[in-house]
């Protein structure tokens, strides 16, 4: 039995497994839906997140050699994280569509330390900021980076001992009026 207050909603989802074991989740929310933006002025927005990857020295030297057999993989990187920070609203459910107008992303690379640093930089005019899209552009930009190099990165076991994403985050928020 689930107690729950009258404003709260709750969702059952069953997925049924080999025809007869079950998996049961509920999804316990006081929100009925998007939050309301229509009486928001549309401001301009902009997002600057980043975030890194430790990559190994046979990864490193692929990427700045550009000797992957994936091909380049600062490309790769920056295609998929334009294409996140388009998509978002369809990963992250409550997220507003919002009409992007730029993207910029950047790559930094320590080849001292191992750490690639991708910087995904979003702009758009619209009723709601645009740090979701920025941090799903760093965020898949980051997984390209780890999945064009895995094969570099496994150890004899097949795991990644040493690959790691870290300190993903905003760096920058901005919203004022269009001018």
């Amino acid at each position: 039995m689930v107690s729950m207050a009258s404003d709260e909603l709750l969702c059952l989802r069953i997925n049924q497994y080999n025809n007869d074991t079950f998996s049961f989740f509920f999804v316990a929310t006081r929100e009925e839906g998007m939050i309301d933006i229509s009486s928001k002025p549309v401001l301009y927005r902009r997002a600057v997140a980043t975030g890194k990857i430790r990559l190994g020295p046979d990864s490193i030297s692929s990427i700045v050699e550009g000797t992957n057999p994936k091909g380049d993989v600062l490309e790769n990187a920056k295609l998929s994280a334009i294409q996140a920070v388009k998509k978002t609203s369809d990963l992250i459910f409550m997220c507003h569509p919002i009409p992007i107008e730029a993207v910029k992303v950047r790559f930094e690379i320590d080849e001292n330390s191992g750490v690639v640093t991708a910087i995904v930089e979003v702009f758009a005019s619209s009723k709601t900021g645009v740090e979701m899209e920025a941090l799903t552009g760093v965020t898949t930009a980051l997984l390209t980076l780890w999945d064009v190099c895995k094969r570099f990165e496994k150890d004899s076991t097949g795991n990644y001992p040493h690959t790691e994403i870290f300190e993903v985050r905003v760096l920058e928020k901005e919203k004022r009026g269009i001018e």
